[in-house]
């Protein structure tokens, strides 16, 4: 027989671990590598900048009739073709959101033909400048414009504002390139010669060889060495990220700082890899004000 007389207590102590559980599950931080398996919301419109099958773009425009500012935005996955710019969806729609459109450019990597020195870096030099041919049909402010990237993407960032100090007669020096308000690396490998464990030998497969072997081609890819780089610059990372070191914010924003430039370093408290792309995770909020900031577009936020 029961005994009524515990089943009180009992119910209690049942109720008040279900309740403990429900607390730890709410203020738990979400695994953010999720982003790289969730379904993203699709793109307005999907579009090529070159002949290639992976030179191509997704735009993401935000309600109204514009001109809007633009993010262009550069995916990482240690340059390899493996990895893709699908997880980049989230951040573009998060975005447009808040008023700004997104031109997230996919580009031939470590594993596609001609990917590597130079193809990769001809592909994302030709799908930043492609925002001017878009701008002729889409409402796009090229007025305000930013360049972001994530990981190997945050290089890539960094890179496109470093081009300009190529020889002028260098086949990658720019041409006609797009006006910026402004870089933004988000866990950027901001130097080619630091070894970045989680990517293995990509940085390798990238240059066509070791910094000994390619020492002109690592001088004219890796943004650390390209500096000054003229343009105001938003390092950020996450404090415990274990895929690309701190120490690689630390000391561009350091070198970057004692040529000239105008560089902030921001440092995510308990913030990882992939939380500081991840518009579900608590850092987001910080990233995307940094956006706004440089496109000065705050005050579309202010106003939802």
């Amino acid at each position: 027989m029961i005994n009524r007389k515990l089943l009180l207590p009992i119910s209690l102590i049942v109720c008040a671990l279900l309740f403990a559980f429900a607390c730890a599950a709410a203020t738990q931080e979400r695994n953010s590598r999720a982003i790289l398996i969730e379904p993203a919301p699709p793109a307005d419109h999907k579009i090529a900048y070159g002949s290639d099958p992976l030179q191509f773009g997704e735009l993401r425009l935000p309600k109204g009739a514009g001109p809007h500012p633009v993010v262009v935005f550069i995916h990482g996955g240690c340059w390899l073709s493996q990895y893709n710019l699908k997880y980049t969806g989230h951040l573009g729609a998060a975005l447009a959101e808040v008023g700004v459109a997104t031109w997230s450019i996919e580009y031939r990597r470590v594993g596609d033909v001609s990917g590597g020195w130079p193809g990769t870096f001809e592909d994302v030099a030709n799908g930043v400048d492609y925002l001017q041919m878009l701008a002729k049909t889409y409402p796009l402010d090229l007025n305000r414009v930013v360049v972001a990237g994530h990981s190997a993407g945050g290089h890539l960032a960094l890179w496109i504002a470093a081009r300009k100090n190529l020889p002028k007669d260098h086949p990658l020096y720019p041409k006609k390139p797009v006006s910026l308000r402004g870089i933004v690396s988000i866990a950027g490998v901001a130097d080619l010669r630091k070894t970045v464990a989680a990517c293995g030998d990509a940085i390798e497969k990238l240059m066509g060889g070791a910094p000994g072997d390619q020492a002109s081609r690592y001088s004219q890819a890796s943004p650390i060495d390209l500096l000054p780089l003229g343009v105001k610059q938003i390092i950020v990372h996450g404090e415990i990220d274990k895929t690309v070191p701190l120490t690689l914010a630390t000391e561009y924003a350091e070198a970057a700082k004692t040529k000239g430039d105008d560089v902030k370093l921001v440092v995510i408290e308990k913030a990882a890899h992939f939380e500081v792309v991840d518009p579900k995770s608590s850092a987001w909020a910080r990233v995307r004000d940094e956006m706004l900031a440089l496109l000065k577009a705050n005050e579309v936020l202010k106003n939802k």
